[in-house]
């Protein structure tokens, strides 16, 4: 007779804790143990305990593979989720089988959980894992289906437009976030229907006005914004440590389609340079709004909204300050280039990029934009040291988000390389792993829709390959989602800094008077709603796991836990540099400090 001890941990969530019964099966290379029930007490299964006990085996099973847990409803109680962080087993022989859950259980029957050593499939892989491996992937392909929201877009997950909630509940926020969600939402909803925001569907008849509406909520930052939008070297710092800080480009000569000469820009550079000396110095920036072109436009409160396509010129003059010099306009069957004042600069080029913010676009505006945006993906262009060099963007000063992006790069890529390299001896073992390569393709095909010319893999030959795709995924989902979201309601919740539409069609002619100005921005409402909005997904959910905080132990082996704790020490290093380099700067950037960087996209 055998004798194991078994440790079960429950999660900390005020939900986790079950009534229900629990069982477990130990799975060994030798055979499987008899079903076991884990001894009910009240304490056993409540949120954040970790429970005890031994069970006897008639034989050693032999190195242990995988546990199955089974959950049975108790007595007529309904049967309730439970959310298992862990099992851990300890042999006849005092070696430790750790087996890492971190999810919920809420149907009966048996969930197989494998132990947490990482098995890369080979030849020789043991058949039990064989087994578990292909039953749960053809039970995640049943459970997320691919479907097609509009032709040319990456496919979505096949869920209704209210079926969130019918997800597993593996895949759905926490009670904690969601409350966090509500609270952040309603805390700022009710004070704008209280001042009488939310039903004015007036324009505004003052710039200071505005103000009342902006200071119901208040960053540090959007406070400052809301003082220095109108400089010129604010406008364009935001081209480089905004929302969008990967539109710009340096500009080696003028788009033929962009009728800017040197006339009209003399003013601007001052009698010691001209636009050509300028070009060739590469001092010129250019931002083009072309994907906006010819975009359906929305109706709001009964009235036809508009949009614009421009293209602006920047200029790093010798004080190292980005500053507009030219804005050229497209609508259909028009191009003019014109000087424009700042309040109509700043409605014109708006919106700034980020698509969360489309209250403008009309019917088929949205699946239109993001077909475009795909046409246009590239995997250099989502690999941020390729991008930087592609838009020419590697030397120019207070670049922020290029410098601290690419600290964090570097330092997920080191990480990746830690762990890929721990698990993957040869580029051949990369070539031959079926469950990465299925995966690589199976992202080529429903989320880049198989285009070659992006030069996204649709498989992988190599370490050095596999490397960088992930390092590319893990940035991206994290250090990039947050370069282009944290700072929505810093620079936005002053509305004219960052008008989320126009009420009017652009000028064709210079010298707009303030009144038809005011007539073009946002209605009271709709700017109140853009409020609300920005400050809800600008603020971090109470969960908020930062990056490189793992807090489900899912690596049980040395080498990778180093591996993490590397990567964490790297981080706090970047995060400390960042801290007080800001301390010095009157617009500090703190969007890719990692101590407030996600781990993954939550919102």
């Amino acid at each position: 007779m055998a004798v194991y001890k078994i440790t079960v941990a429950t999660g900390s969530d005020l939900a986790a804790g079950t009534f229900n019964n629990i069982f477990i099966i130990l799975v060994g290379e030798h055979g499987e143990s008899e079903k076991h029930q884990i001894a009910r007490h009240w304490s056993h299964f409540l949120p954040g305990s970790v429970t005890e006990f031994d069970i006897n085996v008639e034989k050693d099973l032999g190195e242990l593979l995988l546990v199955q847990l089974n959950m049975e409803c108790y007595l007529n109680f309904f049967l309730d989720d439970w959310f298992c962080q862990y099992v851990n087993v300890t042999s006849p022989s005092g070696q430790l089988y750790q087996f890492p859950f971190y999810q919920w259980i809420s149907k009966p029957g048996s969930v197989e959980v494998p132990e947490g050593k990482g098995v890369i499939i080979t030849g020789s892989t043991s058949p039990i894992l064989l087994r578990q491996r292909k039953a749960e992937l053809e039970m995640n392909r049943e459970t997320y289906k691919w479907k097609v929201y509009a032709e040319g877009v990456p496919r979505c997950i096949d869920i209704e437009d209210d079926g969130v909630f019918k997800l597993p509940p593996n895949d759905q926020y926490s009670l904690l976030k969601e409350m966090s969600f509500g609270y952040n939402l309603l805390s700022i909803g009710f004070g704008t229907m209280l001042k009488g925001f939310m039903f004015n569907k007036d324009s505004w008849h003052n710039l200071e006005d505005i103000k009342l509406l902006s200071t119901l909520r208040q960053s540090q930052k959007s406070g400052l914004v809301s003082e220095i939008w109108k400089e010129d070297s604010f406008f364009g710092s935001q081209y480089l440590n905004g929302v969008n800080p990967s539109l710009i480009k340096k500009c080696f000569k003028i788009p033929e389609n962009f009728s800017v000469v040197d006339e009209m820009v003399a003013s601007s550079l001052g009698p010691s340079t001209n636009l050509e000396t300028e070009l060739q110095n590469g001092h010129i920036f250019l931002a083009d709004y072309k994907i906006l072109e010819n975009i359906p436009t929305n109706t709001i409160n009964g009235k036809q909204q508009y949009i614009a396509a421009p293209m602006c010129l920047l200029w790093k003059n010798p004080q190292d300050q980005l500053v507009p010099i030219a804005i050229q306009l497209i609508i259909p069957h028009f191009r003019y280039t014109l000087e424009i004042n700042v309040l109509g600069r700043k409605q014109l080029l708006a919106p700034s990029g980020h698509f969360e913010k489309a209250w403008v676009f009309g019917d088929g505006g949205i699946p239109l934009l993001l077909k475009r945006a795909m046409e246009g993906v590239t995997f250099h262009n989502l690999c941020l040291p390729d991008n930087i060099v592609s838009r020419g963007m590697e030397s120019i000063p207070n670049y922020l988000y290029r410098d601290d992006g690419m600290k964090i790069w570097l330092a997920v890529e080191s990480f990746v390389s830690n762990i890929v390299n721990y698990y993957y001896y040869s580029d051949v073992m990369v070539k031959e792993d079926p469950e990465l390569q299925a995966w690589v393709a199976e992202i080529f095909k429903e989320g880049f829709l198989q285009n070659c010319s992006s030069e996204v893999p649709s498989s992988l030959e190599s370490i050095a390959s596999l490397i960088k795709y992930l390092t590319m995924v893990i940035f991206t989902c994290s250090a990039q989602h947050a370069a282009v979201n944290s700072g929505q309601f810093d620079m936005y919740s002053w509305m004219p800094n960052g008008p989320t539409t126009m009420k009017s069609p652009p000028p064709t002619a210079k010298g707009a008077t303030m009144e038809a100005i005011l007539k073009t921005l946002p209605d009271v409402n709709t700017t109140a709603l853009g409020l609300i909005f920005m400050w809800t997904v600008s603020n971090d959910p109470l969960d908020t796991r930062h990056l490189g905080n793992y807090p489900n132990k899912y690596f049980t082996e040395k080498t990778p836990q180093q591996a993490i704790k590397e990567f964490q020490d790297k981080l706090t290093e970047i995060s400390k540099h960042i801290k007080e380099r800001n301390k010095t700067m009157d617009l500090p950037y703190a969007y890719l400090d990692p101590s407030v960087i996600e781990n993954s996209v939550s919102l």
